[in-house]
């Protein structure tokens, strides 16, 4: 596994990126509420605002008061602990702010929703039944991937190889290896500790709205620079 620390892509369009900086502080601040809750308010926090696919489907009641509908845009700012949100918000760290700058602030913070909104359902629709809470950034987070993916693939990434080697490589082999490996385990982890499914709809909703909601003029592929 490799995890990213670093691109080498400084930003075109904006001076700041202030919806990635807005999400992760956003993320961190509703974790640590999270965290330091009891475990009364904890479970409360989850039966409300985590999505849950049998009540989705509409197959069983959770008894919460959100409505399971809202519940798809709601799950994606909880997470299940400190390593959970750790690698969600370094992900959104490292790509988040390229991706915003080639859509802009407000059309960065609606493709954000709709690529964790899209990976919900279909990790509903592939586990209709599941009683398992659905919480996490990683379906809107895998949007961005797929998305920096296609507008970088040839630009450098600081990465850390075997969680401790520091190496630098294109993005295409940094991130097509991450992409792969969704897919891998998608087919063949039998479990449903992770959604695989929700990172596989994330990564699809991702590739499919950049090619639309980048701003005008903004190339694929690193066609007018060859990479950094």
């Amino acid at each position: 596994m490799v995890i990213p620390i670093y691109d080498n892509d400084p930003l075109e369009k904006s001076h700041r990126a202030y919806v990635t900086f807005a999400l992760i502080a956003l993320n961190v601040a509703i974790f640590l509420v999270q965290d330091s809750a009891s475990d009364k308010t904890s479970t409360l926090l989850l039966v409300n605002f985590a999505l849950f696919p049998v009540a989705v489907s509409g197959e069983a009641v959770t008894g919460g008061f959100m409505p399971p509908s809202l519940t798809l845009l709601t799950y994606m700012f909880l997470h299940g602990g400190w390593m959970h949100l750790i690698f969600n918000m370094l992900f959104l760290w490292v790509f988040g702010d390229n991706v915003e700058d080639a859509m802009g602030h407000l059309r960065f913070i609606m493709f954000y929703l709709m690529c964790g909104i899209f990976a919900a359902v279909v990790h509903s629709w592939i586990m209709p039944r599941s009683e398992l809470p659905l919480i996490g950034a990683s379906g809107a987070v895998a949007g961005i991937i797929s998305a920096y993916l296609i507008l970088h693939p040839k630009v450098k990434v600081w990465v850390l190889a075997l969680w401790r080697i520091p190496i630098k490589i294109t993005a295409y082999w940094a991130l097509g290896f991450w992409i792969l490996a969704q897919f891998a385990n998608l087919l063949f982890d039998t479990e449903e500790s992770v959604a695989w499914g929700a990172h596989i709809g994330g990564l699809v909703a991702g590739a499919v709205l950049i090619l639309f909601m980048r701003r005008r003029g903004v190339p694929l592929f690193d066609k007018t620079r060859g990479g950094a």
